[in-house]
């Protein structure tokens, strides 16, 4: 089976390290990605990384082919991932699922992430500290958020007309829309499914509202 070649100016940690960022940049991990992909789960594991005798590993050009098609990543963007993949590259966020973000105990009075309970996602370093993953489950936000799809929320960013955002209201729901309209009078919000009903909350029925930023597709 071909192998990514070695060449003097490429080492092996840079190739993991860009396949580790590109399993982060589509809201898994390494074994998610390989999932994905078609391979078996733990083709990109640590233990896969090395060879019985302890010599350094390069993972196939055919594994890789198939991790860029199952993510939609060009060959120039792998390649810029690898130029730009410097050891300690990813970090971790807060995660839980859209469902698990209705429970009081999550989130602080202003909708930053607070107390237990919170899994992680490898994902690149973000400005915002408090950003948090929240990952979908079922088909109500189709067709712009799938089952499985992972959602980064900046709670701290500006936030604009035509932004996608996940809203908590005053009763406990939590929901992710487009907001089409802020004003002083309160908020409308535009459904990200043609099945729903668009909504408008004055500033007295929802207790947060954050920006999302980036999402798995």
């Amino acid at each position: 089976m071909s192998t990514i070649a070695a060449s003097a100016m490429l080492t092996h940690a840079q190739i993991w390290e860009a396949i580790d960022a590109l399993a982060a940049r589509a809201g898994t991990s390494p074994s998610g990605l390989a999932k994905r992909a078609g391979l078996d789960p733990t083709t990109f594991n640590k233990s896969k990384r090395v060879t019985m005798d302890h010599r350094q590993r390069w993972p196939s050009t055919e594994s890789v082919a198939k991790c860029l098609a199952a993510t939609s990543t060009t060959l120039d963007q792998f390649v810029a991932l690898v130029a730009g993949a410097p050891r300690g590259l990813m970090h971790t966020v807060p995660m839980i699922s859209l469902a698990q973000a209705a429970e009081d105990h999550y989130f602080d009075v202003r909708g930053f992430p607070d107390g237990d309970g919170w899994d992680e996602l490898g994902f690149p370093p973000l400005e915002d500290r408090h950003a948090y993953a929240l990952e979908i489950a079922g088909d109500a936000l189709r067709p712009v958020y799938r089952d499985g799809t992972f959602i980064i929320v900046s709670p701290a960013a500006a936030i604009r007309r035509g932004d996608r955002v996940v809203v908590k209201t005053r009763t406990g729901d939590v929901t992710a829309r487009e907001l089409a309209r802020k004003t002083s009078k309160g908020i409308e919000l535009r459904s990200l499914n043609p099945a729903q009903a668009d909504r408008t909350l004055a500033p007295e029925d929802f207790l947060w509202i954050a920006r999302i930023m980036w999402a798995s597709q």
